[in-house]
């Protein structure tokens, strides 16, 4: 199969892309981006033959590039979350198979589409919201009914080493942003940033820090994919390292997440978007101490009348240089890339479920994903406990 690789330039889907390269059988893999000196420079950093650039730019020639992606199986769409609905828009009218890492977009305007051509479309296949979603599936899929599913995440990275980890702390700190909800009792409720704090330990080396309600695709998805499990409660909370939770609080407090328009000489810009730019172009924005991923999911259900309480983790190998290929920012760049190209392999191999718009839980197999990521040396570990 052939598969095409969107946005593939940048730090985290060049990890999607590696992974293809190292594990799959794929004929053809192209990297398509407008950035050409990057997409050539990870065509040489990956150094198989298998791997090639195309530029493109699906913002002023969608109709070109949903005719480029034609020609292929499967799109690999790493671009960025404002972005999402109209990379879609191309992979579902090219009549091919897609999977993204967001999640977080129009994906679901398209549903009819992908399955008049037969075809899947995977959004938000990365750790968070991805591996998350399977994650809890694994625990529903061992209850009868739920109580509560509590996903908490860790993702630990400086505040901006692209463009698009800029964008995504502005996006989910944005005070008038509509996704930010909690599934409780069959409604979906709006809260606002910071809100329904809790304390999640998280595996070492991460340790145990404050977590805050964010807008993540699994509060939406996972009441709809398990409706006979009768769920009350849906909740995501996330964080990332302490300072950068202390800069975005007090952008918060100061009311710089509106993200107003600003004068600065004769140039209006957005004040968040200043600050964004100051962050990817300077070295406290681009770096951090301790690079990686922990996820925390907590679910609470009832197995033959009896309560049972599921905690589930993951670690993977540590950033100090221990272990090759996961020293320092690949060791939080893998952890999320890493997922997507395996949802690839699984398409690939015929291992997906359903056609359409079709969320990860209901889409791959818990276990088969699990077992898929050991070999990459990720692993998730459960603990259950009678309460």
């Amino acid at each position: 199969m052939k598969v095409f690789c969107l946005g593939a330039a940048g730090m985290i889907s060049r990890e999607s892309v590696f992974d293809l390269v190292e594990h799959s059988d794929a004929e053809k893999i192209t990297i398509g981006d407008c950035n050409e000196q990057a997409g050539r420079a990870v065509v040489k950093w990956l150094d198989d033959l298998r791997v090639d650039f195309v530029k493109v730019d699906f913002l002023s020639d969608p109709d070109g590039v949903t005719k480029l992606i034609s020609k292929y199986d499967i799109v690999m769409d790493g671009t960025t979350i404002s972005l999402n609905d109209r990379s879609t828009k191309c992979i579902a009218e090219a009549g091919v198979h897609g999977v993204n890492l967001n999640g977080f977009g129009a994906e679901w305007d398209y549903e009819e589409t992908f399955k008049k051509n037969g075809k899947i479309c995977i959004p938000g296949i990365g750790m968070t919201p991805g591996l998350t979603n399977l994650m809890a599936m694994h625990a529903a899929n061992q209850l009868d009914t739920i109580d509560s599913i509590r996903i908490s995440h860790g993702a630990f990275r400086s505040i901006a080493f692209s463009p698009a980890i800029a964008e995504t702390t502005r996006v989910e700190y944005d005070p008038d942003l509509p996704g930010r909800v909690v599934y409780e009792n069959g409604e979906y409720i709006q809260v606002p940033p910071f809100a329904r704090e809790r304390e999640i330990s998280l595996p070492e080396p991460f340790g145990t820090h404050p977590q805050w309600i964010i807008p993540h695709a699994e509060t939406q998805t996972l009441p709809k994919s398990l409706p006979e499990k009768k769920i009350k409660l849906v909740e995501v909370r996330g964080t990332w390292p302490p300072q950068n939770m202390r800069l975005v609080r007090a952008l918060y407090d100061w009311g710089f997440m509106k993200n107003d328009k600003v004068k600065v000489g004769d140039v209006e810009i957005g004040i968040m978007d200043a600050i964004a730019s100051y962050l990817i172009n300077s070295p406290v924005g681009r770096t951090t101490d301790l690079w990686g991923y922990a996820l925390h999911i907590e679910v609470i259900g009832y197995k033959d009348g009896k309560k049972f309480e599921h905690v589930l983790t993951h670690t993977h190998p540590a950033s100090d240089g221990s272990v090759k290929g996961w020293e320092k920012i690949r060791a939080y760049t893998r952890n999320v890339g890493i997922p997507m190209g395996l949802a690839v392999q699984m398409i690939m191999d015929g291992r997906s479920k359903g056609t359409g718009v079709v969320a990860p839980e209901l889409a791959l197999e818990p276990t088969e994903v699990f077992k898929e990521l050991e070999k990459r040396q990720i692993f998730v570990h459960e603990t259950i406990k009678n309460l």
